[in-house]
């Protein structure tokens, strides 16, 4: 019986990754020395896993950016308009690399990143293959050879990853009409199948095809393609054992695919998908096979310590239709999505023992799953381990610190008026405009401005008690007046404070809020260099009092222009936290809407007139299947107008979303009701505007005219195209102007300049309108 993992988290314990990478983007250490950086961090995952008794290590599950962007590079999938950065030299790959992924702005080269989107359901965003039709692809990166060589040299025999060819080109989109991507396969596969030759050839024993297309709705072509791709790599490599995975759902209608696949070994995610294991443990294709199958059975998504009798149950029943050599224990997917180590949470004052005794990060899930596959062949019942693991289970179940009668009499007591406004929009349009006399394209930002070192300092000095209450809140003052006076000078129309006394647009609600608690190391990689700390939600939801009332209320009296209250909605606080596993996910999000209902109608009270509830993360949180969109979608939206339906028609209502395909859901966005949505279309040249158009969407559009993600600085001609091009599928009077997202990680001299550029292209809009 073997176990494995699927993946393991790449920025470092201390984001030592982040770190680097930033620095090598300022140019403050060389190539070499990143690379250094990045074969340490290499080294300590392949050791840690060993050290845990994991049988199948992965490599090449680092990146130095994003794995799909790997895949792009290791199959010579280049976009023509960064050609120009081929280098045969393997020390130029780095520059070819980060410019697709951010773009490129010096020694006369303008060329803009390619686009990126999120993985799947996940809160981890990857970036987009593009691909033309008849598509050739060749052999360009040797980073997985070159990882696996690594290790090897280090005395571990490593299961290399990849991003399986099937879910590869799904995951791309197409640059040009009159083909599908799923056309290119045959151009694809021969690249393919030389890399699995290369890493057999170098003593590669297993091959783990990451195919988490899977749980999708599969058309028949699609699912013929993976029959054949597989079928095709098994004849081209036949001594290599391949390993196919798919989680983040059940397989469903994909199983007989899945079960005929030319493969050695299956994994499926059964934290997600349970009803697959009964499926293949039924399917007489399967059991008469030598295949083995791969049970997920720990969750690589969330925080909570594994239930050992409920994975126990699970594994037994596998064992007994396959036999013990036929059954691998792992986590349920990569645990990229998980934080690095819990043994780095020492303050109990951030996180009380109680509740860190019901939690597992990435390492302690290695332990549980080389436990569980002890576990499964012994008398489990009267072993230490499993006992102890109960005993933590229990204590979590019965414990008084999660639920609060109050705050779950208030979510049944909510009435169908709660999730509506006074009045139709077309009518709060017509007040808004007389309350609030904004010209035409009108201009914002999303909310944030760039977080300096010394804004971090700030804050960290204001935890660690050096500052106190008074100082730190006296130079807060100081960083949102100072941005106010240069907002208006730059001639914004509707400001925004800030947020420099924020952490983070989840965890700074989080801290306000009961029934969270937070991490102090509790990483995760969002895309890039990027990281994010989800607080948790262990328990019931309440607002104990206004959390962003004083310094909206600051702001606005510190300019005679219009100040946005900004606040975060609640499906998008709820999807980038680790959340409660009891209790359905709508119940909690309905907890959380009415906490951001009270803070909504506090904001109005105190004179914000226009308040912005980002919800980003209701296109993530969409089911894969189709078949269960309709009740998420519902329950999602319920949430968002709950906590915006508190309020006057003359109060202006913003949300925002970024990097999320619209077409699909646009009935749902139009549901929420937001009097404004900004969204991100920049990368992908406001084709997203396209389901808007369609659709006639009838409320207001700030569809982000420049990439906030990439460093590079658009002209004024530039925006001025998009917004030309925006004006021919949204009314005038309903088109805002704006960035495609918050300008926390960027440098104040791009976001300077790059404003100045966009408030001069909505001038130029304006007075040519106007004319």
């Amino acid at each position: 019986m073997l176990s494995q993992n699927l993946g393991y988290p790449r920025v470092g314990s201390q984001r030592e990754l982040k770190k680097a990478s930033e620095r090598f983007w300022a140019g403050k250490i060389t190539r070499d020395e990143l690379q250094n950086v990045a074969s340490q961090i290499r080294h300590r995952n392949w050791e840690t896993q060993k050290n845990a008794g994991i049988d199948l290590i992965p490599s090449n599950d680092f990146s130095l950016y994003d794995h799909v962007l790997d895949s792009s590079l290791m199959v010579g999938a280049i976009p023509a308009r960064f050609h120009s950065l081929i280098d045969g030299k393997s020390n130029k790959e780095l520059v070819l690399y980060f410019a697709m992924a951010r773009g490129v702005q010096r020694d006369g080269l303008d060329i803009k990143a390619m686009e990126m989107t999120k993985w799947f359901d996940t809160n981890y965003h990857y970036i987009v293959p593009e691909f033309v039709k008849n598509q050739k692809f060749s052999r360009y990166s040797d980073k997985v050879a070159l990882e696996f060589e690594d290790a090897r040299q280090a005395g571990i025999i490593t299961k290399p990853v990849l991003v399986g060819p099937v879910t590869y080109l799904l995951s791309g989109k197409e640059k040009e009409e009159g083909f599908h991507r799923i056309e290119l396969l045959d151009n694809l596969l021969p690249v393919y199948i030389e890399v699995l030759k290369d890493l057999y050839a170098r003593g590669a024993q297993w091959v783990q095809l990451d195919e988490p297309c899977l749980v999708l709705d599969l058309t028949d072509r699609e699912k013929l393609a993976l029959q054949s791709a597989y079928a095709q790599i098994r004849e081209a490599v036949p001594g290599l054992k391949i390993l196919v995975a798919t989680y983040f759902g059940a397989l469903e209608i994909n199983l007989e695919t899945a079960v005929e696949m030319s493969i050695d070994a299956l994994h499926i995610d059964i934290t997600r998908g349970v009803e697959s294991l009964a499926a293949i443990l039924a399917n007489p294709g399967f059991v008469s096979s030598s295949k083995k199958l791969s049970v997920g059975v720990v969750d690589g998504r969330n925080i909570w310590k594994n239930d050992y009798k409920k994975s126990l149950d699970y594994l037994r029943e596998a064992i007994a239709v396959l036999g013990e050599k036929r059954v691998i224990v792992a986590p349920s997917s990569s645990l990229l999505h998980s934080p690095h180590d819990l043994d780095q949470e020492k303050n109990e004052n951030v996180l009380t023992p109680q509740i860190k005794n019901w939690m597992a990060f990435a390492k302690q899930k290695l332990g549980e799953v080389s436990t569980l596959k002890k576990l499964a062949i012994t008398n489990w019942t009267e072993d230490a381990a499993f006992k102890v693991n109960q005993e933590a289970i229990e204590s979590r179940r019965s414990s008084e610190l999660i639920h609060k009668p109050l705050v779950k009499k208030r979510v049944e007591g909510i009435k169908a008026s709660d999730f509506e406004r006074q009045a139709r929009f077309a009518e709060r349009q017509k007040l808004q405009f007389e309350k609030l006399r904004l010209p035409l394209f009108p201009s914002t930002t999303i909310g944030s401005f760039p977080q300096t070192d010394e804004v971090r300092q700030l804050r960290a000095n204001f935890k660690k008690g050096i500052l106190s209450v008074d100082e730190y809140e006296s130079r807060i003052k100081e960083e949102i007046v100072s941005s106010l006076r240069w907002q208006e000078e730059l001639g914004i129309d509707v400001l925004v404070h800030g947020e420099f006394e924020r952490n983070d647009m989840v965890e700074y609600f989080g801290e306000s809020l009961s029934g969270f608690v937070f991490t102090q190391n509790g990483w995760v990689q969002s895309y890039g260099s990027r990281c994010v700390k989800p607080p948790v939600i262990y328990g019931d939801v309440e607002r104990p009092e206004a959390m962003t009332v004083k310094w909206s209320a600051f702001a606005q009296a510190n300019s005679a222009k219009l100040v946005k209250g900004m606040l975060t909605g609640p499906v998008t606080i709820l999807q980038w936290s680790f959340v409660r596993d009891d209790q359905p996910r709508k119940d909690t999000t309905f907890q959380i809407g009415l906490a951001i209902r009270d803070e909504v109608i506090d904001l109005e009270k105190a004179g914000i007139k226009v308040i912005q509830i980002d919800e980003p993360a209701i296109r993530e949180g969409l089911p894969l299947r189709k078949s269960a969109w309709a009740d998420y979608l519902k329950w999602a939206v319920d949430a968002f107008r709950l906590s915006a339906a508190g309020v006057a028609d003359q109060t202006q209502i913003h949300t925002h979303m970024c990097y999320s395909e619209f077409n699909d859901i646009i009935g749902s966005i139009a549901a929420m009701d937001a009097d404004v949505i900004t969204i991100e279309t920049s990368r992908s040249q406001m084709e997203l505007l396209d389901a808007f158009a369609d659709f006639n969407y009838p409320n207001e559009i700030g569809p982000g005219v420049y990439d906030i993600h990439s460093p590079r600085v658009p002209t004024v001609e530039e925006i001025s195209q998009l917004l030309e091009k925006a004006l021919k599928v949204i009314p005038a009077r309903n088109l805002w102007v704006n960035p495609d997202c918050g300008l926390k990680t960027r440098k104040w001299p791009e976001t300077e300049a790059a404003l100045r550029n966009m408030i001069s292209a909505a001038k130029l809009l304006r007075e040519a309108v106007e004319a």
